[in-house]
């Protein structure tokens, strides 16, 4: 199956939540690679790669995200083909 690249970008009280922490565990449970971040503006943005049913779960969850978040809105752009230059799912500091 052909492994994708999704770029999700996530509003709402999301910082100070543990919703970076919590997003690594869900994209490495799923078997994603690439990163999240905290913006200065209060979102927090994701590049995720992988398949697109993990990427579909991965944006299911992020709808709700850990229990002390309260997501207010999530926007997501799919780029097309993974790049594979992931080589794990981390934070982006």
């Amino acid at each position: 199956m052909a492994q994708k690249r999704w770029h999700i970008w996530v509003s709402g009280r999301v910082q100070g939540v543990f919703y970076r922490a919590h997003t690594v565990e869900e994209a490495r449970r799923l078997g994603l690679t690439g990163w999240v971040r905290n913006l200065p503006d209060g979102r927090v943005e994701i590049v995720a790669e992988g398949e697109e049913k993990a990427l579909q779960a991965l944006l299911d969850w992020c709808r709700e995200g850990p229990p002390l978040a309260q997501v207010t809105e999530v926007v997501w752009r799919d780029e097309g083909p993974a790049t594979g230059e992931f080589h794990g799912f981390g934070v982006l500091r």
